[in-house]
C-alpha cells in the first residue's frame, strides 16, 4: 500500500511539474512573433521559370576572386545552409572569404510534372553557371553540391569539366549498390511509374515520411527533449527554425523523379559507368578538377559506403574526403560544422582558386 501511494504521489508530482513546463512553453511562444531562416542579406540575381539563383552580399572583397555555387537537394529547402547567424554554413564561408552564389529549387507544381533530371542539370544548373562566368568574366568556377545536388553536380562536373575549377560534394549519394540504409532497399522496390503516372509530381510529405521511418525514435526525443527548454527563448527559437524548415516541403517533378529511382538507386548506373544524360554517357573519368568529398561518419540517411566509394572511379588527381564527426543534418547546422568544417573546405577552395 505504501508503494502504491509513493507510485501516485510520484505521478502527481510529474504531472505538476509538466503543466509548469508547458505554462512556461506557452508563454515563451507569446515572446515570439516570427521565425525568421536565411536571413544573410542577399540578392537574386538570376531565375528561370520556378528556379531562382541569389548572390549573397559581401562587406569586403573575397579572398578568392572565382566565385562558388551551391545548390542544394531537390527534396528539401537551401534554407538549412543559412538556418540562422550563427548556425549559417552559408554565412561562414562568406566570413572565410568565398564569393557565394546559390540555387533555390522553387516549388513545383503539376505543370513541371515533365521536367527532367536533364532540365534541371544541362538546364538550369548549366544556364546559372553560364550567368556566373558571364558576370565574372571568367572560363570556370567553384561547384559545391549537397546530397541529391551533390550527385547531379557530379554528373554536371562529367559533362562540363571545362566550366568547373573545382568540385565540393557533402555527404553526396554516389553508389547506390549499398544495402546499409534501409531507404536504400525500399528505392529499389518502388513502382515508381505508377506513382508518377497516377501523381504527376511527387508530394513532399511523402517523401519526408519515408525520411520519418529510417529513425522513428528520433521523432520522439526532439520533442521529449524541448520540453526542458520551454522557457528558454533563444533555444525554442532554434528548435522552431528546425522544426520550420523541416515542414517546407517542396514536391518533386515526376520525370525527374522516375529517372532518380530508375538509374541510380535501381540501376546503379552512375558508378557503372552506364548512366546517360540527354544521350551522353556519364564518364566520371571526365572529372579532372580537384575533388573535395565531405562525408558525416554517422549518417543515417545517405551510407558511407554511397558517399566514398566514388573516389576511384574519377578522373582528378587531387582529390581528397574530409570526414565529418556527426550525423547528415549536422554537415549544415551543427557548431563544429560552423568551426571546423566550414573553414576547412575554404580553405581548400582558396588554395586553389
Amino acid at each position: 500500500m505504501d508503494d502504491m501511494n509513493w507510485n501516485i504521489a510520484s505521478i502527481m508530482e510529474e504531472m505538476v511539474t509538466t503543466t509548469k513546463k508547458l505554462e512556461k512553453g506557452y508563454e515563451t511562444l507569446q515572446q515570439i512573433d516570427t521565425v525568421d531562416v536565411a536571413t544573410t542579406p542577399k540578392d537574386l540575381v538570376w531565375q528561370q521559370d520556378m528556379v531562382k539563383m541569389f548572390h549573397y552580399r559581401r562587406d569586403t572583397p573575397p579572398k578568392c576572386a572565382t566565385p562558388v555555387l551551391v545548390s542544394f537537394a531537390m527534396l528539401n529547402r537551401q534554407d538549412v545552409l543559412d538556418l540562422q547567424q550563427d548556425r549559417s554554413l552559408m554565412k561562414k564561408l562568406i566570413d572565410e572569404g568565398l564569393d557565394v552564389y546559390i540555387m533555390d529549387w522553387g516549388y513545383p507544381t503539376k505543370a513541371d510534372r515533365y521536367i527532367t533530371m536533364e532540365d534541371y542539370i544541362d538546364g538550369y544548373m548549366n544556364d546559372a553557371i553560364d550567368f556566373i562566368r558571364r558576370t565574372h568574366k571568367v572560363n570556370k568556377i567553384h561547384k559545391m553540391g549537397i546530397c541529391q545536388a551533390g550527385t547531379y553536380s557530379m554528373m554536371y562536373a562529367a559533362l562540363y569539366p571545362e566550366k568547373l575549377k573545382t568540385l565540393t560534394t557533402y555527404v553526396a549519394p554516389f553508389d547506390f549498390s549499398t544495402q546499409a540504409c534501409i531507404l536504400y532497399k525500399w528505392a529499389k522496390y518502388i513502382d515508381v511509374d505508377a506513382m508518377v503516372d497516377t501523381l504527376g509530381i511527387i508530394p513532399g510529405e511523402m517523401i519526408d515520411s519515408s525520411f520519418g521511418m529510417l529513425k522513428p525514435s528520433m521523432n520522439i526525443s526532439k520533442y521529449l527533449g524541448i520540453m526542458d527548454s520551454l522557457d528558454d527563448k533563444n533555444k525554442m527559437l532554434n528548435f522552431l527554425r528546425m522544426e520550420h524548415w523541416k515542414s517546407d516541403l517542396p514536391a518533386i517533378t515526376g520525370e525527374m523523379y522516375r529517372k532518380y529511382i530508375k538509374d541510380l538507386f535501381r540501376d546503379n548506373k552512375l558508378i557503372k559507368g552506364t548512366m546517360e544524360l540527354g544521350g551522353r554517357r556519364i564518364d566520371l573519368k571526365k572529372v579532372t578538377m580537384p575533388f573535395l568529398n565531405v562525408y558525416a561518419t554517422e549518417d543515417n540517411i545517405i551510407p558511407n559506403e554511397s558517399t566514398r566509394t566514388i573516389m576511384p572511379y574519377l578522373g582528378s588527381t587531387d582529390k581528397k574526403e574530409y570526414p565529418f564527426p556527426g550525423g547528415h543534418i549536422g554537415v549544415f547546422v551543427g557548431g563544429k560544422s560552423q568551426k571546423e568544417l566550414a573553414p576547412a573546405v575554404a580553405k581548400w577552395v582558396i588554395e586553389r582558386c
